[in-house]
C-alpha cells in the first residue's frame, strides 16, 4: 500500500486546504477547518460555494485526476504530454503533475508538497539531482493552463522579454508562432487590439521577434518571426498575485468539456448575478465581437472571472480573440448561445438574442441594445482597422464572407 502523501493548497498566503493522495493512485481535497471558519474568506471558486453563499465542504475521492478546479489549473494536450515525458510522470497523473508544477499557476492559488520534497518519488529515478534540477527548471517555464506552447517571461531593460530561468514570476505570457499556421500571432494581436478601440477591457499585447525572447527553452523545435505577448492581469506590476478563475473552474468542468458541457446562457447568468450590469454590458460586446470575426474557440476556459479584493468577482479582461477561420472551415460557435439555441454563425439573429435575454432573466433592452451597437461600432472600425493592424488579406477577406452569412450583421 501506498504511503499517503499530501500537497497543501494556498490562497496568497493562507493554507487554505490539502489535496492528499490515497492509495490506488486515489486523491481528495478538504478545506482547512480555519478556512471553513473565516465568514469573510477569501473566494477559491464559485464552484465551492453552496445555495445560501457558504461553502461546501463535502469532497469526492478522485480516481487519478484532480477535482475540476486544480485539474484546469494543469496545462492540455501536447504540452502536457511534453511536460510529463520530461518529469517521467504519465500525464493522466493530475497530482504528481500538480506537485511539479504548482508553484506557478493562474491565478494566486500556489500548491506545494508538505513534506517540502520538490520532486515527486515516481519521477524518473535514473537521473542525478542535477539532472532533476535542470529538469524542473525547463518543466517550470511552461507551468500555464492552456493547449498552446507559452510560457512565464519578464520584460528586460531593452524592450525585449526573458524567461526566468524557473518559469516563475513572469508578467508576460509568451505565446510562440504556430508550427502549423502563418501568422496567428498578427492575428490574436489584431482582433485584441481593435477589440481595444470598440471600447473592450482588453490587457496590453505587442509583438515581438523571437530573437528577441531571451532564454528560449531547448527542445521546442526552431522558430523565426513574431511571438505574442500578452500582459498578464493576473500579476500586479510588484509581482505579486491577483486570483482568477475560468468559466470550467466556475461550472465545475474538467478541460476536456470545455465545449461540450454549458452554453453562453449559463456564463452570462454568473456574470449578472455575481457582478453587475457594465459586466453584462461587456460580455454581450465580447461575444457579439468574437462571432463577427469568426471565432469558433470561445470555448469555457477562454472567459474568466478575477478577484481584485480576493473576495468579490468581476469579469476579468478578455483573452485569446483569434479570427479562427481563415485556418479552420467552421460554421459554429464554441458553445450554444442557450440551450437548444442556435449555435451555428448564420443562425445568430436580433430575435436569438431576445431569447438570450429572456431565458437568462436579463434586461432585454440593455442585451439587445449593445448588440446593436456592437455590430455598428464593428463595421465604422472595420475598414481603419485593416489598414492600421497587421491584419493579413486572407484574414481580411475571410471576415468579409463571413460577415456575410450571419443575419444580424447585416
Amino acid at each position: 500500500m501506498a504511503a499517503i502523501t499530501n500537497l497543501n493548497v494556498f490562497l496568497g498566503s493562507q493554507h487554505i486546504g490539502t489535496i492528499t493522495l490515497l492509495p490506488s493512485d486515489k486523491s481528495i481535497f478538504s478545506f482547512t477547518e480555519e478556512y471553513i471558519a473565516d465568514s469573510n474568506r477569501l473566494t477559491l471558486s464559485q464552484s465551492y460555494k453552496d445555495l445560501y453563499g457558504g461553502i461546501t465542504t463535502d469532497r469526492d475521492v478522485i480516481q487519478t485526476r484532480l477535482e475540476p478546479f486544480f485539474s484546469n489549473l494543469l496545462p492540455e494536450g501536447h504540452l502536457r504530454e511534453y511536460l510529463s515525458a520530461r518529469a517521467g510522470v504519465k500525464d493522466v497523473r493530475e497530482f504528481y503533475l500538480m506537485w511539479i508544477l504548482g508553484q506557478d499557476l493562474p491565478g494566486d492559488v500556489t500548491i506545494l508538497p508538505a513534506d517540502g520534497e520538490d520532486w515527486p518519488p515516481i519521477a524518473n529515478k535514473s537521473l542525478s539531482k542535477k539532472e532533476i534540477e535542470a529538469h524542473h527548471r525547463q518543466i517550470m517555464r511552461f507551468s500555464l493552463a492552456g493547449v498552446q506552447l507559452k510560457f512565464s517571461a519578464l520584460e528586460k531593460s531593452q524592450g525585449g522579454l526573458t524567461i526566468p530561468a524557473k518559469g516563475t514570476g513572469g508578467s508576460w505570457i509568451v505565446k510562440l508562432p504556430s508550427v502549423k499556421w502563418h501568422g496567428v500571432p498578427e492575428n490574436e494581436y489584431s482582433m485584441m487590439e481593435f477589440a481595444r478601440r470598440m471600447g473592450m477591457d482588453v490587457p496590453e499585447v505587442k509583438l515581438i521577434s523571437i530573437d528577441d525572447i531571451g532564454g528560449m527553452p531547448q527542445g521546442i523545435g526552431d522558430m523565426s518571426g513574431d511571438a505574442l505577448a500578452v500582459k498578464r492581469f493576473d500579476r500586479t506590476e510588484d509581482g505579486g498575485h491577483i486570483h482568477i478563475e475560468d468559466f470550467a473552474q466556475v461550472f465545475g468542468l474538467y478541460p476536456e468539456r470545455k465545449y461540450k458541457r454549458g452554453n453562453y446562457r449559463n456564463i452570462a447568468e454568473v456574470i449578472w448575478g455575481e457582478i453587475d450590469t457594465e459586466a453584462l454590458i461587456e460580455y454581450v460586446k465580447r461575444l457579439v465581437f468574437n462571432a463577427l470575426i469568426g471565432n469558433s474557440d470561445m470555448h469555457m476556459k477562454n472567459w474568466s472571472l478575477i478577484y481584485p479584493d480576493g473576495r468579490n468577482a468581476a469579469l476579468a479582461p478578455a483573452y485569446d480573440f483569434l479570427s479562427t477561420i481563415p485556418y479552420i472551415n467552421d460554421t459554429d460557435m464554441a458553445l450554444n448561445l442557450y440551450r437548444g439555441g442556435p449555435r451555428r454563425f448564420d443562425e445568430l439573429t436580433l430575435d436569438s438574442f431576445i431569447s438570450f435575454a429572456a431565458k437568462a432573466k436579463l434586461p432585454e433592452t440593455i442585451v439587445i441594445n449593445t448588440v446593436k451597437e456592437t455590430i455598428n461600432q464593428f463595421h465604422d472600425l472595420w475598414t481603419d482597422v485593416q489598414n492600421d493592424l497587421p491584419i493579413e488579406s486572407r484574414v481580411a477577406q475571410a471576415v468579409e464572407e463571413h460577415l456575410k452569412t450571419i443575419p444580424m450583421a447585416q
